[in-house]
């Protein structure tokens, strides 16, 4: 779920700072354990990291940051606007505003067309920040297809050999993961950003910078993983620029919570998590 510090993609990457998501891709951190038996056991979650998962966790975040970080270096930032004080961002409402989200999605399922407007760089922000921690960012093809229809020209020029990098068959085997960023027989690679809400930091008729809290799964559903789909809290920043009659990110970059405290929920059986992985599709956020 994507996937970092500084994301040109999501932990997984799109693929953050804590690797997982590249979000990114991305990055999520996760806290991992190796299981006796079923990776989720009906146990309640907050077991200790086992040292190898640790390491794969570490690598990965090295990885995805280094790569992310010098992708996006010299680009311009869309922040540097008028309006929000981005040091001290308005209070927004948490009802949706009424506003048509989008008006059509591009070829490859993405959402496109995002309102020329506060609520519509929201909305692109949201809906960029759940396709970029997609699985699709742990496959070649889409994520070409997701890092051009996302990102500016220029950016996404500087991000797809940088994340072909980040996204090496080393790091897909790290995840559980083929050379093709396909799962194992019998297993379901889990990668999702669940927006809790959005904010404005600053805002021009051409460039916006917005916040995307949200909530990223991330992890390997199996009988046989020892890396079982944990969650994870993350706050995602994207600078905007309006281009080609929409919304695209110019950087971005990722920071870790707020995190609310841990409930006391029975954690579901990998089986559980694959049927609701299939079952449940996502939505397109609006704000």
């Amino acid at each position: 779920m994507s996937p970092g510090d500084e994301h040109g993609y999501g932990e997984p990457a799109r693929a953050g700072e804590d690797g997982g998501y590249v979000y990114g891709g991305g990055g999520g951190q996760t806290r991992l354990r190796v299981p006796d038996n079923d990776p989720y056991g009906g146990a309640r979650r907050g077991g200790r990291s086992s040292s190898r998962s640790l390491v794969t966790v570490v690598g990965v975040v090295v990885l995805l940051i280094a790569a992310i970080a010098f992708a996006n270096r010299g680009g311009d930032d869309a922040a540097t606007s008028s309006g929000t004080n981005s040091s001290n961002p308005k209070a927004a409402p948490t009802a949706a505003s009424g506003a048509k989200p989008v008006r059509t999605k591009n070829g490859a399922g993405i959402p496109a067309g995002f309102a020329r407007s506060q609520e519509g760089a929201q909305s692109a922000a949201a809906n960029y920040a759940v396709v970029l921690g997609s699985t699709g960012m742990f496959q070649p093809d889409t994520r070409h297809t997701i890092v051009d229809a996302v990102y500016t020209a220029d950016a996404a020029s500087r991000l797809r050999t940088a994340l072909d990098q980040a996204y090496s068959a080393d790091f897909l085997a790290k995840m559980g993961l083929d050379a093709a960023g396909n799962a194992p027989q019998g297993s379901t690679f889990v990668s999702r950003v669940i927006p809790a809400g959005t904010t404005v930091l600053a805002y021009s008729d051409t460039t916006a910078q917005v916040s995307v809290w949200y909530v990223g799964l991330i992890g390997m559903s199996g009988q046989k993983s020892t890396d079982p789909v944990t969650t994870s809290w993350k706050t995602w920043t994207f600078s905007l620029r309006w281009a080609d009659g929409d919304w695209k990110v110019v950087t971005d970059t990722q920071t870790d919570g707020p995190s609310p405290v841990p409930g006391d929920d029975k954690a579901a059986t990998s089986d559980e998590i694959s049927k609701a992985i299939e079952t449940y599709g996502g939505f397109t956020y609006a704000r």
